[in-house]
């Protein structure tokens, strides 16, 4: 009968990668195979295809219909190949001099059983792997927001037959026109309605300026969620390139800020009843967890000890590679995790221990346990741990707060250039050797992290990432050396839950 050839894109991460699409009908008993390691949603496209064409008025062949998806040795996830099946199928029963010219121009799409185009996960990525191939791409049309986000060559349709029709010549589908919205700076939560708490916003602009990981320590009310939600605004913008980075993310993930961009880093808050699958990301079909959707932003982690130990545990690696590894018997999976980590907690379980009054009743051995719930090596990854007090009435009803995180902000990115141009890193990011290229400490900076190591038996990583923070705190005051009262302020914010 005869052979056709489409191209469509397959999805491992963020990666897009080119499939070769080949229908191949001929004589003998009625069959559809399909082959090219195909996961269940594709061995079932089989049925779905039949039914879209039947249904669209397109003759299914009795005859043996054998579809390969290539390369054969990467497995195949979802229903995006329904398309180029489909269409390879009505291409394989016509004559030689009806074929389509379709060599560069790619299909992606799932069929319902009427022939109607639904979206599909990872539309973004495709695009970009299309564009950058020098190839047009077909989509459904609920993918328009995603597609709009690129200047590329992209054409949605609703159903098969529209599909069809554009390949006859008879009825060209739409092209997709690039939206200009990536100019748009969103604006972030105002630092400066956060009423008290200068030591707080000191310890903020500070994680903001080094990349640092912060833990909050307060009691209920006292404005730690508050404060972490501001942290958005003390961060940089983020750059074109960064910002389809965080899109293509959530294009992955299926999530509805794919389809737009934004210069605000993205700000996540996962419940603590999310899993370690949730957080780090993994599954059947591996998705991005809550790291990568957080990617050159901030995950926030709200009643750090009510999280299970085991997704805590995950997030150790993540935090020193930026990167969240997903191994399956057939690939590894790799997706961007580079996030801040701030974390807040109540200082016991009822919340009010060292709040000024005596409501607490949280006796030793309860308090103990509570804190036995994040391990040692978790808490040594957080560079700063501070204490966020009670507010005091007269705080919070002072007059109407001014605002705050534009100028702190301008401080931030001064405090960041002076690291990026030193070590091409922010200060968080050091590996050691880069570190002591970056700090010269005299002979009093060192007898007082010595002093401080002994007195709290500080471990190496401690140590190492105070002298970070130090560095930290001498470029927010543009000083090229680091000075005592800049080790002095990095262990007070470093060692409060230790003393």
């Amino acid at each position: 009968m005869g052979l056709a050839r489409l191209l469509s894109r397959g999805q491992a991460g963020l990666a897009a990668y080119e499939v070769i699409v080949e229908v191949h009908i001929t004589g003998g008993l009625p069959g559809f195979a399909v082959t090219g390691l195909p996961a269940a949603a594709v061995r079932e496209s089989k049925d779905r295809v039949k039914a879209a064409l039947l249904t669209s008025g397109h003759d299914v062949p009795a005859s043996r219909i054998t579809v390969h998806l290539g390369p054969a040795d990467i497995p195949k996830q979802g229903g995006r190949f329904d398309l180029p099946i489909a269409l390879g199928v009505v291409s394989a029963t016509r004559s030689q001099s009806a074929a389509w010219a379709t060599s560069r121009i790619e299909f992606l799409g799932e069929l319902a059983l009427n022939g109607e185009l639904r979206p599909i996960t990872g539309a973004l990525p495709a695009v970009l792997a299309a564009r950058a191939a020098g190839h047009g791409l077909v989509l459904p049309a609920p993918n328009l927001a995603e597609a709009a986000l690129v200047d590329a060559e992209v054409y949605t349709a609703r159903h098969l037959s529209d599909v069809v029709a554009h390949l006859d010549g008879t009825a060209a589908l739409p092209r997709v026109v690039a939206r200009k919205d990536s100019e748009i700076d969103d604006e972030a939560p105002d630092l400066g309605d956060v009423r008290g708490q200068g030591p707080a916003k000191r310890a903020l602009t500070v994680a903001a300026a080094g990349g640092h990981n912060m833990l909050m320590i307060g009691p209920p009310g006292s404005g730690k969620s508050m404060l972490a939600e501001r942290m958005r605004g003390l961060l940089p913008p983020l750059s074109y390139d960064e910002m389809l980075k965080v899109a293509s993310i959530a294009s992955v993930a299926g999530e509805a800020s794919a389809a737009r961009l934004t210069r605000l880093p993205p700000f996540r808050a996962p419940h603590h009843t999310s899993s370690a699958h949730a957080l780090v990301g993994g599954g059947g079909r591996p998705r991005p967890g809550e790291i990568s959707l957080a990617h050159k932003g901030v995950l926030f982690l709200d009643e750090l000890p009510e999280f299970g130990r085991t997704a805590l545990e995950a997030l150790r690696e993540p935090l020193e590679s930026a990167v969240a590894r997903i191994s399956r018997v057939h690939e590894q999976i790799t997706f961007p995790a580079e996030f801040q980590l701030l974390a807040a907690m109540n200082p016991c379980p009822c919340g009010f221990l060292g709040d000024g009054t005596d409501r607490c009743r949280c006796s030793a051995a309860r308090l103990e346990r509570y804190r036995e719930r994040i391990s040692g090596p978790l808490l040594d990854r957080f560079d700063l741990h501070i204490d966020v007090p009670r507010v005091k009435f007269d705080d919070v009803a002072d007059s109407r707060p001014a605002s705050e995180s534009p100028a702190l902000r301008t401080v931030v990115e001064r405090a960041r250039s002076r690291q990026l141009e030193r070590s091409g890193k922010l200060n968080a990011r050091l590996d050691s050797r880069a570190l002591w290229r970056a700090v010269d400490l005299g002979a009093e900076q060192r007898k007082l992290l010595r002093r401080a190591a002994d007195h709290w038996q500080l471990s190496a990583r401690s140590s190492v990432r105070i002298v970070k923070v130090a560095r930290t705190i001498a470029d927010l005051a543009d000083s090229d050396s680091v000075e005592v009262e800049h080790v002095a302020e990095a262990l007070q914010l470093r060692c409060r839950d230790q003393a």
